[in-house]
């Protein structure tokens, strides 16, 4: 009987959609489920509709079980095969809140501020301590487990176990392998989805569309181009920026507009306020997100626990697909963030990358990719130059780390001065409290 451990298990809807596709899956639907959280009342309602699906979906073949607090960790992991991580240290409130309206004072502004930025950075630095506790306890009780990581800022969460632990760590994100679905649908390509061929690789939200081919071979790219381009001249649309990219870099990039906004100096400036009505881009996104998903899970529990037949179809996310591979042996392709090591050979070897990956009974095995364009290579490194010094900030405890990995961010730097970026994060530092306790 596998063991699956999922932490942050009061992440109710993800953790419903990832152990509910593990309960569709036949070399999976035996598991013994590990629920472990620090919140009493949100792996309950965790618990209340995993086991719902469990009866309605799986006839009760899996074996639920629930792990509180610190004090139960390491009984949670022990004799884990997969540790499927969905933690949020801070959550929206105090943390994420913190993480946009102290930066207004500084009239810097954001839309996600999770992955990279000021807001990615202080959230890597108040979850890394977390993980590293999570490792130690993993390397005494489930040495051979995958650590299946969700949680962002993906690249710094994931590189810091794959570099600093003995962790087998993957890092999953959602984008991969909607990219250029969602592409070919929006600019009305929808007849070259079927048997399309395709390369993406780079970093977490920012991997690159390099090739992509209809079923006879054809190549995609000088109509995508040509349609993104009439698009972003003749209406307002939710994916300007990304579009922007395509006509400048001459590629498309994995992960939203209003998260890759932020990624670059060019769309947000104080200076030029117009550019955000121009791009159309949502400012402050994840904090108005984050309240529309509370409010909107509250009904949806009340309702699931009300009449209690939620159901379950398996969905695209990877973690399910990886498991089966492991246990069974059959090949699965997915788009992992891994150690870079020579695999997009004009990136750091130090780098956490984003490329195609075969799963099987071995493993994880990332495919080598070679040289990106300049241009691309040369975006990557200005996401990848705060991400390792975030890294770096997390494991020497050094406040002066914390500096240069904010004035190494491209936003940051765009907009304050480095008098102002170093005021700032004594400021995060101070506001964000006990969760930054290590960097006092």
């Amino acid at each position: 009987m596998p063991k699956i451990t999922f932490m942050g298990a009061g992440s109710t809807v993800f953790a419903r959609n990832v152990l509910g596709d593990c309960m569709c899956t036949p070399s999976l639907r035996e598991s013994e489920i590990a629920l472990y959280d620090i919140d009493a009342k949100r792996l309950q309602e965790s618990e209340i509709i995993l086991s719902a699906i469990n009866k309605n979906t799986n006839e009760g073949r899996a074996v639920i079980k629930t792990y509180l607090g610190v004090e139960n960790r390491k009984e949670a992991l022990r004799g884990a095969d997969f540790v499927v991580n969905a933690i949020q240290v801070g959550l929206y409130d105090p943390c994420t809140i913190t993480d946009f309206e102290v930066p207004k004072k500084y009239g810097l502004r954001q839309t996600i501020g999770d992955t990279l930025g000021i807001g990615g950075i202080m959230r890597a630095l108040r979850t890394i301590p977390v993980l590293r506790d999570f490792a130690q306890d993993m390397e005494e009780v489930c040495p051979n487990a995958w650590f299946l990581n969700y949680t962002n800022p993906m690249a710094m969460l994931s590189g810091y176990m794959q570099r600093y632990t003995h962790v087998k760590t993957v890092g999953l994100c959602h984008s991969v392998q909607v990219c250029s679905e969602h592409l070919l649908k929006d600019l009305g390509m929808e007849a070259s989805l079927e048997g399309r061929k395709e390369t993406i690789a780079g970093i977490n939200h920012m991997a690159w569309l390099l090739e992509i081919y209809d079923k006879d071979g054809k190549d995609l790219y000088p109509e995508i181009k040509k349609r993104a381009a009439e698009k972003n001249r003749t209406e307002k649309h939710n994916d300007m920026v990304r579009y922007e990219y395509i006509r400048r870099l001459g590629y498309y990039c994995t992960e939203s507009s209003e998260h890759n906004a932020e990624y670059n100096p060019w769309f947000i400036k104080s200076r030029l306020p117009e550019l955000i009505d121009q791009f159309n881009i949502p400012l402050d996104e994840y904090p108005r997100r984050c309240v529309n998903q509370i409010a909107g899970w509250e009904k949806e529990k009340n309702d699931i626990l009300n009449d209690g037949k939620v159901t379950h179809e398996r969905s695209r996310e990877y973690a399910s697909y990886i498991m089966e591979a492991i246990l069974t042996g059959n090949p699965y392709k997915i788009g992992g963030n891994v150690l870079n090591e020579g695999l997009i050979s004009n990136l750091p070897a130090d780098a956490c990358v984003e490329v195609p990956c075969l799963v099987d009974n071995m493993g994880v095995h990332p495919c080598k990719i070679g040289r990106l364009p300049v241009q691309l290579a040369a975006m990557n490194m200005t996401n990848i130059n705060p991400q390792l010094m975030t890294i770096e900030a997390a494991v020497t405890k050094k406040r002066e780390s914390i500096y240069q990995a904010a004035m190494l961010d491209p936003h940051t730097a765009a907009e304050l001065s480095v008098d102002e970026i170093v005021a700032l994060c004594d400021d995060l530092i101070e506001a964000h409290g006990d969760y930054m306790k290590e960097y006092k």
